[in-house]
């Protein structure tokens, strides 16, 4: 009875733009609370911030990877629009806690990643909506949403921290949320027909369906396939952590201002969306996909090298340039599968690939946070200023490698480059996978691979949505 009120509510026809807004209000949220973070992290756990920081994002990771596959086989019962405004609840709940109580907030925050899958529903709810012609059409909408809600929330939220103070920030995070949840209850319609949701109430949910490493199990049935997935797993490894920890690190370390790291995302996202437009589509004509995928890698390389060693603001600008270059990797990952794919056994290859992301999403940030307190990265002394924000003093001697993190992640890189290289640039490889996980977009979502895969064609190439150059 609640689904179907629920339905009644919403207003007019499922449209890729109600999938738009949706990501757009939930991020522009998450956006504005960068700079707020650095405060009550040092409040809230003093000299372990970086250790702490990976902790959280690495139990909310893994959650999130865990329980993806669960929600998506529960949605093609009971609906997408159930489980987006429940993904959308449960990722947006923790922000008012954070001047409430921050003990509350990061505990909250880390169990969160029980439902902070709202990517996987989105996926599902485009794929509802759309013809197999469009989707790549509407999967780039939708990445490019989530890229410039990055791109301006930081700043603005910088700004309103400086004149106004951090609960001005906090406030306005929570009141967009509020607005973001209504939005999914009161104007987003179902996607999924319902002669589709009845026909799967009688059906039960296998624990096949439910199991999050079921996709990554099938990765060592084909040579090619396994070379793709090392090189993901190699190279998205310090990505994932890196996303976690970078801002808290040019702070910390590099003593950047907020204005200033508000300005360094909004470079590097719209180099980044130039890079993987202009830049990705000529390389890939010009030296093809496998190369694209090594030049990619080796701006990854650069990038994370310079993170380590270098000790100056001006090399974290402009290793953020060579960090949007390399943000033609993965889209470029994607498109080397589709060629060393058969065309019906992509959607299960992308859901390896989907499988072996998400579980670096939770690996990465705790690696990178156990990483910065081995090494002892973390200041002895933050003082505030009169507006209650962190000011991070000038360390006496600076160390010769000041990311250590960043250094091992170049080396993980160095070993992703190798794998590589041994990739056929053209090969039609058999995976045996059961049918049903291999189907197009018009079943259930309960066929997807795990971690919320969705494409079946060459057209279908999924965005790789929370990848971030950063």
């Amino acid at each position: 009875m609640l689904i179907k009120h629920m339905r009644q509510r919403s207003v007019g026809r499922a449209k890729v733009a109600h999938a738009v807004v949706v990501i757009f209000l939930e991020f522009f949220a998450w956006g504005l609370l960068t700079t707020p973070m650095l405060t009550v992290l040092y409040k809230t756990f003093s000299h372990h911030m970086f250790l702490m920081n990976g902790l959280i994002q690495g139990v909310k990771g893994l959650l999130s990877f865990m329980s993806a596959p669960l929600i998506g086989a529960l949605s093609d019962v009971w609906g997408r629009k159930s489980f987006l405004l429940l993904t959308v609840f449960f990722t947006c709940a923790p922000i008012p806690l954070m001047r409430i109580s921050p003990w509350w907030f990061f505990a909250l925050m880390s169990v969160s990643g029980l439902f902070s899958v709202t990517f996987s529903v989105i996926f599902a709810y485009v794929a509802d909506i759309t013809e197999e012609h469009e989707r790549s059409t509407a999967y780039g909408l939708v990445s490019a949403t989530f890229a410039a809600s990055l791109v301006t929330s930081p700043a603005i939220g910088a700004f309103l921290s400086t004149h106004y103070g951090d609960s001005l920030v906090v406030l306005l995070a929570t009141i967009i949320a509020v607005l973001d949840i209504l939005f999914v209850l009161l104007v987003v319609p179902e996607s999924l027909p319902d002669k589709m949701r009845l026909s799967s109430w009688g059906f039960p949910i296998s624990w096949e369906q439910a199991d999050p490493f079921a996709s990554l199990r099938k990765v060592g049935k084909d040579s090619t396939v396994l070379l793709i997935c090392v090189t993901v797993f190699l190279s998205y490894l310090p990505e994932a952590g890196q996303y976690s920890s970078f801002f808290l690190y040019l702070g910390q370390v590099i003593h950047f201002s907020p204005q200033a790291i508000a300005g360094f995302i909004a470079m590097v996202g719209i180099l980044s969306i130039g890079a993987q437009t202009l830049l990705l589509s000529v390389l890939m004509k010009k030296i093809g996909n496998k190369n694209t995928v090594l030049l990619g890698l080796g701006f990854q390389l650069f990038q994370l090298a310079w993170y380590g060693f270098g000790s100056e603001p001006w090399m974290m600008w402009a290793a953020g340039a060579v960090a949007a270059l390399s943000s033609i990797t993965f889209p470029a990952v994607s498109a080397l599968v589709s060629h060393c794919t058969d065309r019906d056994q992509q959607g299960a290859v992308q859901g390896m690939i989907t499988g072996i992301r998400g579980l670096c999403n939770g690996l990465g940030p705790a690696l990178f946070g156990c990483i910065f307190f081995l090494f002892n990265v973390e200041l002895k002394e933050m003082t505030f200023d009169q507006a209650n924000h962190a000011v991070t003093p000038e360390t006496e001697q600076k160390s010769v490698i000041p990311g250590p993190p960043f250094v091992f992640g170049a080396c993980t890189v160095v070993l992703a480059m190798l794998v590589a290289v041994f990739i056929p640039a053209q090969q039609a490889p058999v995976v045996k996978t059961c049918s049903s996980s291999t189907r197009v977009l018009t079943e259930p979502m309960s066929s997807i691979p795990a971690g919320g895969s969705l494409p079946a064609s060459d057209e279908d190439i999924e965005p790789l949505l929370q990848d971030s150059s950063l």
